[in-house]
Parts: structure tokens; sequence; C-alpha cells
């Protein structure tokens, strides 16, 4: 295991790590242990009591987060015609068909969102051996594959995230700045932990939030007490 900086080192002896915390103590910590030169970004990450390798136990969709993630994404919309005009009105970044699909096989990457729709998913598909492993292919379920490009983007602009397991059945979502109001990261970690308690697969069974902890960039990890969300 890699030697942690001093820095962490001091910020890990605020922690009390046999203990879980509430979001607003947490916060506080957060606050207490971030110290790095850089606006870093706050990230929960979940433990989830779910079998990802079964059908009907995947979880993942988007949601808008109430104060945004304090990051502006920079959003490529797929689309033919009238929806293209519509995708810049919106504020996409980029808009275009084929000429953006040969772009993207030639390496270029300068985006971090992609709206399709539909109908322009047969030619988006064939991205799929360079999209996917980026984690860049649109998706129904989470609202990218659509003909309302202008709901899309305007979500996406004001602080949408995804959530996915993963096969270790581990869900990472950012929520936000260290510089953010405190409330507001409470604010934001409540949104988004409510949405996956909902989103818990009828087939799960035993504990399904099994650990939930918050941490800053460069920060250790703060355990969350999440026995007022299940």
């Amino acid at each position: 295991m890699a030697k942690r900086g001093k820095r962490y080192q001091e910020a890990a002896k605020l922690i009390d790590r046999s203990k879980t915390y509430d979001i607003n103590e947490a916060v506080n910590l957060l606050q207490e242990t971030a110290k790095a030169k850089f606006d870093e970004t706050v990230e929960v990450a979940f433990r989830l009591g779910v079998d990802p390798k079964k059908a009907d136990q995947q979880i993942r969709g988007a949601m808008v987060l109430p104060h945004g993630t304090g990051k502006t994404q920079r959003v490529l919309v797929f689309a033919k015609g009238e929806k293209l005009k519509e995708a810049e009105a919106a504020g996409a970044d980029y808009v275009g068909d084929q000429d953006l699909i040969n772009k993207i096989n030639q390496g270029w990457f300068d985006f971090d969102v992609i709206v399709a729709t539909p109908d322009m998913m047969a030619e988006v598909g064939k991205l799929g051996r360079v999209l996917g492993p980026k984690g860049l292919m649109p998706n129904p379920k989470t609202g990218t594959v659509t003909f309302d490009v202008e709901k899309a983007v305007k979500e996406i602009k004001a602080g949408k995230v995804e959530y996915r397991v993963d096969k270790s059945s581990n869900v990472h979502v950012p929520i936000g700045k260290i510089s953010f109001d405190n409330q507001k990261l409470v604010e934001n970690f409540e949104a988004l932990i409510e949405t996956l308690v909902k989103a818990k697969p009828q087939a799960a069974k035993g504990t399904y939030l099994r650990n939930v902890s918050v941490t800053s960039t460069m920060g250790p990890g703060i355990k969350i007490d999440t026995s007022n969300y299940r």
C-alpha cells in the first residue's frame, strides 16, 4: 500500500474510524480535513446489499442534485434537423451528427456527457468500443437517449449526476465541492441517498445500505450513520 502523505495522515487523526457520523457532523469534519490547495470534489461511496450479477438487482439512473456539483459539464448532442437547433438553444457545447462521430473516431474527447436522439443511436452505437470503456455511451436509463434534448441538456447543466452499481456492489457519486456551503452539501447528500433508497430492487435481501462514506478528493473517508435513511 502506498505511503500516505503527511497532510493526509494529519487529517485522518481527526476521524474516529470506529464511528459512524451524522451527515452534518461528517460535512463539518470534511471541511477540517480538506487541506489541498485546490477546490476538492466531495464524493459519496455506497456499498449496497445487492448482487450486480443478477439482472433484477442492477441499479442505474440519474438525478439532478438540488445544488449541482460545482462543475459545469460539457455536453455533446447527436441529433438531426430541428433537434440540432433545440440542443444549441438549450446550451449544448457541441451539436452534430456524422461529423462529430468521425471526430470521436479520430480520438477527440473534449466533452463530459453525450445526449443522443433515438434516431441517431444506430450510428452512435458504432462508437461503443471507444465510448463504453469511458462511461460515455448514451443510455435511456439515464435520460441521455431522448428526443427531449432541451430538457436533457438543461438538466445536465443544472447538476445532473449518474449513479451506477459496479461489479463490487459499490456506487460512487460526486455531490459538490468543498467550497460549497455545508447545508448545500448536506441537502445534495440527502437527495442522493433518498434516490438510491427508492431505487432498491425488490429482489435485494438483507441490509441494503451496507456502508456509506463521504470523502474529499485528497482526504480520508468518513463513515455515515444511515439509520435515518432506511
